[in-house]
């Protein structure tokens, strides 16, 4: 019939929103998890945040997922898992239990068995030597893998898109195709991480620069550059007093995308702490010394006046020391009529003058 018919036809595919990329960055670190055990022990937490990675996937079935634990010494991935150097499968591994339930949809259990089994195995190998020797958690390097996996899944999703297009014949081409959105979300319970000062503002203007907002969700400890990071990048920030209904504040909070979010009302920061580290001590500082060359910051002038960073000559000048105080000169009061000058140059004119 198209050859009968002398009116032209046009394929157009119907295309949905735009599929959504998830990472999540979890934080693992023995210490804090310890502390919060009476209140939110870790398995809860994972429980919690399982039911909205599945709640993610569900709004679009294009919608994908990573998760990043942000553990003592390393960082490591827990979804999805990094491929095995042996080669052969055994059967048994192809038929777990956990995967042969009819009333779980499968996705959502490879996720979850895939998780479950990574974080096993992370505990398991996590010695008491890790644990003594340290009680922050490496949140710079799960940034970085979170980064670097958003950046690999974004060419995929526009080599595949692209040739998608040119196979097709599109009638109205002024709108231009909207790409991968993605984000990231932070579950943190360290403290203040300033010894990784450097790396995590690294990470946050790469984030920046790429339009990826970094969303923090805190639930133990005070910490001063995740609330930065968030706030460079235009993502939601929540500390939570008491972590009691994580789930509520995930769903609600956290489940929207970037489009969802033009739309709603997200929670904003009343108060961003804007302090930084200095690059000597690594403490977190109010007032410093920044070199003019390479920005870097010093609690207190370097010693023989040269640039730990970019070994450049700084010219200190007197800013140590407390200027002195020059007692001000009073003026005499004159007397006028038998009362006291209130300090103006002529009295109070009289009537008539």
């Amino acid at each position: 019939m198209n050859a009968v018919d002398g009116s032209d036809h046009y394929e157009v595919a119907a295309e949905g929103p735009a599929p959504s990329l998830l990472v999540i960055v979890l934080d693992t670190n023995p210490h804090a998890w310890a502390l919060l055990a009476p209140t939110l022990p870790l398995s809860k937490a994972i429980a919690n945040i399982l039911v909205f990675i599945n709640a993610h996937l569900a709004v679009n079935n294009a919608n994908q997922v990573a998760v990043v634990a942000s553990h003592s010494h390393r960082a490591v991935w827990l979804y999805p898992r990094p491929p095995s150097s042996v080669e052969d499968v055994e059967m048994s591994d192809m038929t777990s239990p956990h995967l042969d339930n009819a009333n779980k949809y499968r996705p959502f259990a490879l996720i979850e068995d895939s998780l479950l089994t990574s974080l096993r195995e992370l505990i398991s190998t996590t010695t008491e030597a890790d644990i003594s020797t340290t009680t922050t958690t490496q949140m710079a390097g799960a940034l970085t893998l979170a980064l670097a996996y958003i950046n690999k899944a974004t060419i995929n999703y526009t080599g595949i898109s692209t040739e998608t297009k040119t196979t097709q014949t599109a009638v109205d081409t002024n709108e231009a195709p909207i790409g991968l959105q993605s984000r990231i979300l932070v579950v943190s319970v360290s403290g203040d991480l300033a010894h990784q000062y450097i790396p995590i503002m690294n990470t946050t203007f790469a984030a920046q620069r790429l339009r990826i907002p970094i969303d923090i969700l805190k639930l133990a400890g005070d910490t001063v550059f995740l609330q930065q990071a968030s706030d460079a990048t235009k993502g939601i920030y929540m500390h939570l007093r008491s972590p009691q209904g994580l789930l509520q504040y995930l769903m609600m909070a956290f489940l929207p995308d970037q489009m969802s979010r033009k739309h709603l009302i997200a929670p904003s920061q009343e108060v961003v702490d804007f302090r930084a580290a200095c690059f000597c001590h690594r403490k977190v500082v109010d007032v410093g010394f920044v070199c003019s060359i390479c920005l870097s910051i010093f609690c207190s002038p370097p010693e023989g006046a040269i640039c730990l960073t970019c070994s450049t000559h700084l010219s200190l000048g007197d800013y140590g020391a407390k200027p002195a105080v020059v007692p001000r000169k009073k003026k005499k009061r004159k007397k006028i009529n038998g009362g006291v000058d209130t300090g103006s140059a002529r009295g109070t004119p009289a009537p008539g003058e």
